[in-house]
């Protein structure tokens, strides 16, 4: 019986995948995932179509790859503020911190998330970015409860409004900045976190820094 031969994939160098899955994160968050073709991607990469897929069986494993990353780091650092036993105000100021520096290591993939992740997450394979949504509120939402209750933040606030202020302050900076810029992201971070939680916090809250 004839036999077919069997693409078989090449492992690339870790940098060169590296390489080749910023330059995707980039078309996709400048084109859109559907709209975005292996051809295009192969053009910005200066390689045949044809070559990329020795390196990735599909644009959707290059997605997957590419948002599976970044939630991956952006939870490792997460994880380990929420861990630390810090009061309300000053795990809001690292959660923002942290949040800044993935949007520096990340930019394009926070781009392609805010876009893509409501669709993306009816398909299995992507079934994570739910997860990630709902484990995400529950962090930032806990923080500010128990700060109010703790009376570090104004017992006025709608908890829920206060999160979606403080998400989509912090995260639309993904659509302007760009790294290597004037300010590094703790200095953007510091910024915005003297703008908004000093417009949220009591005078008992308010912690004098040397």
């Amino acid at each position: 019986m004839p036999t077919t031969k069997k693409k078989t994939q090449v492992t690339a160098s870790p940098e060169r995948r590296r390489e080749l899955l910023d330059t995707a994160a980039e078309v996709f968050a400048a084109q859109g995932y559907n709209a975005t073709t292996v051809r295009r991607i192969a053009d910005e990469a200066g390689m045949l179509a044809g070559s990329l897929y020795y390196h990735f069986d599909s644009k959707e494993s290059m997605l997957d790859e590419i948002l599976s990353t970044f939630l991956d780091e952006l939870w490792a650092g997460y994880d380990a503020v929420l861990a630390a036993g810090l009061g309300p105000r000053e795990t809001i100021e690292a959660l923002v911190t942290e949040s800044f520096r993935e949007i520096d290591r990340h930019r394009a993939a926070v781009a392609i998330y805010q876009k893509e992740s409501r669709h993306l997450s009816a398909q299995p394979r992507f079934g994570y970015l739910a997860d990630s949504q709902q484990k995400f509120e529950k962090a930032w939402l806990g923080t500010l409860e128990r700060g109010v209750a703790e009376r570090v933040f104004r017992d006025d606030l709608d908890i829920r409004l206060t999160y979606r202020f403080v998400r989509d302050t912090v995260w639309v900076a993904a659509s302007w900045y760009r790294p290597g810029g004037q300010h590094s992201p703790d200095e953007i971070a510091r910024q915005y976190l003297s703008m908004v939680l000093d417009g949220i916090t009591t005078q008992d809250g308010i912690t004098t820094k040397e």
